[in-house]
């Protein structure tokens, strides 16, 4: 086997070493296992599966003496600590989605320059399957490196009766002027969506009556367009952009999901603004529901929003 080959197979350890640019200090996590719910495919839904991590991260060598100073060097905590942030953030379905964004977490440490991740699913075969990638701060700053929060957005949710409402393209008017960006829910149709007496199945089913119905709003006002990843999400808010939120994805890629099913509409929302950190739950047409984030009804009489 040619030391390429051998390279290729070995310890992200070595492969830093071999590929170095210049003389560097490294910190490594070996064999790190945890138990996550992760995969695209329709069998690993509802199902925890061991994924293996071995990261290497090459850092900054230290000026002057160490003083045996735990806050001066890059903590092995820091490691494990970003793969735990982003395993909870979101389920993920992809094993390149979770090592992109491990990468990314571990570089906003301002001692890192450049980081090996691998990551191996060990409960597929009877073998490993994995990725690994290389990701460097390329003299970027760490301050440019910064994750820019989302702003808080105004959740509005839209009865049935308020989306036919002759007063609707006046709200949306009067809301999308206001001091946040604005994110639109609703909920099914009136129409009855099929049934097939299968718990998991039927819920699909229901959020995609859900999106059928944020479809037909996009269609009555063109200036809402809709969204249904966080990432389309923070990027519509921080360009201006109305959203309405189709559900189907960030519900069943949530790592603690809503406890109201896609029936309950109303609930569904106040989970959604919630996880978006809304500054405010707007209901037209409602009564206000329980919710963690501040809640405003108004009647569907009321065409005033101020």
């Amino acid at each position: 086997m040619t030391d390429d080959i051998r390279l290729a197979f070995a310890h992200p350890s070595e492969r830093a070493e071999a590929s170095a640019i210049a003389p560097c200090d490294r910190i490594s996590l070996r064999d790190y296992v945890v138990e996550v719910e992760i995969g695209a495919f329709q069998l690993e839904r509802g199902k925890l599966q061991r994924v293996r991590f071995n990261i290497v991260v090459e850092v900054t060598p230290l000026t002057g003496p160490i003083d045996d100073d735990v806050d001066r060097i890059l903590s092995y905590d820091r490691v494990t600590e970003a793969i735990g942030v982003e395993l909870h953030a979101e389920r993920i379905n992809l094993l390149e989605t979770l090592a992109a964004r491990v990468a990314e977490r571990i570089l906003l440490e301002p001692q890192a320059e450049r980081v090996f991740v691998r990551i191996e699913k060990l409960d597929r075969g009877p073998f490993a399957l994995g990725v690994e990638i290389v990701r460097s701060r390329d003299g970027h700053s760490h301050a440019g490196q910064a994750h820019q929060e989302a702003p808080h957005p105004r959740v509005v949710y839209l009865t049935n009766a308020a989306f036919a409402s002759a007063h609707l393209k006046g709200w949306i008017d009067a809301l999308a002027e206001m001091d946040a960006p604005l994110i639109i829910c609703v909920g099914a149709s009136d129409l009855a969506a099929p049934q097939t007496m299968h718990a998991m199945t039927q819920r699909r089913i229901d959020l995609l009556a859900i999106e059928q119905n944020a479809w037909v709003l996009a269609a009555r006002d063109l200036r809402c367009k809709v969204v249904e990843t966080r990432t389309e999400l923070d990027w519509a808010m921080k360009n201006g952009q109305i959203c309405v939120w189709a559900p189907s994805k960030i519900v069943l890629d949530a790592v603690d999901g809503p406890s109201a099913g896609p029936r309950d509409a109303l609930a569904l929302a106040a989970w959604f603004a919630a996880e978006m950190k809304a500054n405010e739950l707007l209901v037209i047409g409602a009564d206000a529901p329980t919710a963690a984030v501040p809640v405003r009804a108004i009647p569907l009489e009321q065409a005033d929003l101020t």
